[in-house]
């Protein structure tokens, strides 16, 4: 989930179908299917018809390009786990790969504006602060180092770190598929109260996959003295203490919140099989486990929550 290349070695064979795996979740692919699966949950939740396929195309680029800046700016830094080294075997087609994105992101992005920017003249300031804050925020995370501003990069708070990638996790998979319907459509954007709620549940259920990915670099974060919630509290405390508790929280405020907008049985049970997966894992990390484990089931909780939330709409 974070931005790291402090990654475990992975066992994997030199297989087809691992050299798949390899790709799929190193080059980050998994990430951009994560971001469009929540966008697509978020609009069926708050009753707003899908985006354009071109919409979550840009979406699904602008993920993995994101992503894999931070590996492809910091692959020099250790050679010894398996990510980092994929990295450095498939660096041509990694670099190629990111003039794509961005060729694709520029061509898109300005079709957009050119069919869209009198729609968005039409909207008010508080559109065009939420348009901006979520992918300034993301910019912050990697952060600058400027001769005479300095360095900053709000990932070096380690207590911090998940807030900042759940709150534009949140932004992008909750607000933006709204926001830019409207905008399409010659609307104006009008935040509401459910959509806020929708938006809440998001940042934190992906706040709390990413403090369980702090507990993957404990060691190396430790060293760095890097204050993450696992290096400050422990690993057991964090788990028990942190991460539990506000999942349970998460679990608790579902319930009263669906109960209260008089949801179907059959869609309240959908939502709830994430929060439950995410207490389960939770429990199982008080024991060391390989980088797979936590890019296949911690963040495929992010699909498993989409599928579930989607599924529930449609079906209920």
């Amino acid at each position: 989930m974070q931005q790291s290349v402090k990654e475990d070695a992975i066992p994997l064979k030199n297989s087809f179908g691992h050299a798949a795996v390899r790709f799929i979740f190193f080059g980050n692919y998994f990430y951009g299917i994560c971001a469009v699966a929540l966008s697509i949950e978020s609009s069926l939740q708050q009753l707003v018809p899908l985006n354009s396929l071109l919409y979550y195309f840009l979406v699904f680029c602008a993920t993995i390009l994101y992503y894999t800046k931070a590996y492809i700016t910091e692959v020099a830094v250790e050679t010894s786990n398996k990510r980092t080294k994929w990295y450095i075997q498939f660096r041509k087609w990694v670099f190629y790969s990111q003039i794509m994105l961005t060729v694709i992101l520029a061509i898109g992005s300005t079709y957009l504006l050119y069919h869209n920017w009198h729609h968005l003249l039409q909207q008010p300031s508080r559109t065009w602060f939420l348009i901006l804050v979520f992918p300034v925020t993301a910019a912050l995370y990697y952060g600058f180092n400027h001769r005479k501003l300095g360095r900053f990069s709000l990932r070096n708070t380690g207590w911090l770190k998940p807030f900042v990638i759940g709150f534009a996790w949140a932004g992008l998979v909750t607000v933006y598929p709204i926001l830019f319907y409207h905008i399409e459509h010659g609307l104006v954007y009008q935040p509401s109260l459910i959509g806020a709620w929708f938006f809440l549940k998001n940042f934190m259920f992906i706040t709390v996959l990413c403090i369980m990915f702090d507990i993957k670099d404990y060691a190396v974060d430790y060293n760095l003295q890097l204050k993450t919630f696992v290096v400050k509290a422990g690993l057991r405390k964090t788990i028990f203490y942190i991460i539990i508790p506000l999942c349970v929280v998460g679990l608790v405020s579902l319930l009263l919140f669906t109960v209260a907008m008089h949801f179907n049985p059959y869609r309240i049970a959908l939502n709830v099989i994430p929060f439950i997966a995410l207490i389960r894992v939770a429990w199982s990390l008080s024991q060391r486990k390989s980088i797979l484990y936590y890019l296949f089931i911690i963040d495929g909780l992010m699909l498993v929550k989409a599928l579930c939330g989607s599924l529930a709409m449609w079906l209920f």
